[in-house]
C-alpha cells in the first residue's frame, strides 16, 4: 500500500456498535438509498456477508424504488423494502416513517447503514438494533472498500467482494441480444458513453475510432450500447458509423436485463455511470474513463479493471459539470489509439 493510500485509510471514520453474539442467528437489515450504481457496488459485499451468516439468519435490504430491480432479481435477500420520494429527503423521510412499523416489527438485530444520511440514520436509530455500523461518506477511499469495511465493522465477520451475482432473468437478457443481431458466438464489447455531465464525456467519435481499432484485431465482435433516453443521440451516431457491428439497446432493457448482458461481455468501456459498476462487481474486464469525477471514490476495483482519470492535473478532479477551460482536457487528451492499446493489454492479461 502506498503512503497516499495509508493516509487515506487513516482518515476513515466508520462508527459502529459490533455484533457480539458470534455464531448466533440474527436478522440483518442493509440500507443503501442512493443511485443505482451505488446500490450495485454493495451487492458483491453483501453476497459474501450472506455466505458468512449462521443458518437461520436473514438478510434484508432497504433502498429506493428506482434502485431495486437488480437486487429483486437475485436470490441474495430474504426481503427487499423500498421507499418512494425520489431524491427528495423530506419525501423519503415521509415514506420511511410509513414503513417504520413494518421494519420495527421484524426486530432487526443488526442494521448496516451503507448510506449514512439523514434518512438512513433516522431509520437505524428508530429500529434500536443491538448492533450497527455506519458508512464513511467522505474519506478518499473507494466506495467498494468503504462498503467492505462498513460491513466488517458490524462484527459479522470478514468481508470481500464475491462476484457470484447471478440473476433470475438471465434468459431475458440473452434473448434481447439474439433478437437484435447477436449470433450467440461473437465477442461482446459494451460501449457506454453515459457520464452524467460533459466533463465526464469522452468525445463520441473516439468510441468509433476505438471500435475500428478493436475490429482490426478482433473482427468477430459485436459492440453493444444500452441505457436511458439521454444517450439516444449518441447511440444513433454510433449506429450510423458502425452499422451492423453495433447492437443498439437504448431504452430496450430493464436494469436487471442490462446487468445480465454486461456479464456476457469480453470488455466494458465506460464513463462514470451505473453500468460501469455493474461490470466490475461482476468481475467483467472493465476500462473506466474518469474526467471531472473523483476516481478515488468511484473507481472500479480488482485485477480485471483499469481506469484513466484526471488526478494528475492541477484542475482535476474538479467535480464541475462544465469545464472552466472549455475543452474537457482531462478526457480529450486520451486518444482512441491509447485507450485501445491499454484495453488490449487488459483483456490479454486475463487469458
Amino acid at each position: 500500500m502506498s503512503k497516499d493510500q495509508q493516509l487515506s485509510y487513516r482518515s476513515l471514520s466508520i462508527s459502529s456498535k459490533p455484533w457480539k453474539e458470534a455464531g448466533s442467528t440474527c436478522k440483518v437489515l442493509a440500507i443503501r438509498l442512493q443511485a443505482m450504481g451505488d446500490v450495485i457496488i454493495t451487492l458483491p459485499y453483501l453476497r459474501q456477508l450472506k455466505n458468512c451468516l449462521p443458518d437461520g439468519s436473514t438478510l434484508d435490504l432497504l433502498s429506493r424504488k428506482e434502485c431495486v430491480d437488480i437486487p429483486s432479481n437475485t436470490s441474495l435477500f430474504n426481503k427487499i423494502y423500498s421507499i418512494g420520494g425520489g431524491r427528495n429527503y423530506k419525501r423519503q423521510l415521509l415514506y420511511s416513517s410509513l414503513l417504520l412499523p413494518t421494519l420495527f416489527f421484524n426486530g432487526y438485530d443488526v442494521v448496516i447503514d451503507l448510506q449514512n444520511n439523514i434518512v438512513s440514520r433516522f431509520i437505524r436509530k428508530s429500529l434500536m438494533p443491538k448492533a450497527w455500523s455506519e458508512f464513511d461518506r467522505f474519506s478518499p477511499v473507494s466506495a467498494g472498500e468503504r462498503t467492505r469495511l462498513t460491513i466488517e465493522a458490524s462484527g459479522l465477520g470478514d468481508c470481500f467482494a464475491n462476484s457470484n451475482l447471478k440473476l433470475r432473468n438471465e434468459k431475458d437478457g440473452i434473448n434481447i441480444l439474439l433478437k437484435n443481431g447477436w449470433n450467440g458466438d461473437d465477442d461482446l464489447v459494451i460501449l457506454n458513453p453515459a457520464g452524467a455531465f460533459e466533463t465526464r464525456n469522452w468525445p463520441i467519435n473516439n468510441y468509433v475510432c476505438f471500435a475500428n481499432h478493436w475490429l482490426s484485431q478482433f473482427p468477430k465482435t459485436k459492440f453493444v450500447i444500452m441505457g436511458l433516453e439521454g444517450i439516444s443521440s449518441k447511440a444513433d451516431y454510433l449506429k450510423s458509423q458502425l452499422g451492423e457491428k453495433l447492437i443498439n439497446l437504448v431504452k430496450q432493457t430493464t436494469t436487471s436485463q442490462a446487468f445480465v448482458i454486461v456479464q456476457l461481455a469480453r470488455l466494458v468501456l465506460s464513463e462514470d455511470s451505473g453500468l460501469m459498476h455493474m461490470a466490475w462487481v461482476s468481475d467483467v474486464p472493465t476500462f473506466a474513463l474518469f474526467g471531472s469525477t473523483r476516481s478515488d471514490w468511484a473507481r472500479p476495483l480488482g485485477s480485471r479493471s483499469f481506469f484513466l482519470d484526471s488526478s494528475d492535473l492541477a484542475c482535476g478532479p474538479c467535480m464541475r459539470e462544465h469545464c472552466k477551460y472549455g475543452d474537457t482536457h482531462c478526457l480529450t487528451r486520451y486518444t482512441a489509439g491509447m485507450v485501445y492499446e491499454k484495453a488490449v493489454l487488459l483483456v490479454n492479461s486475463l487469458r
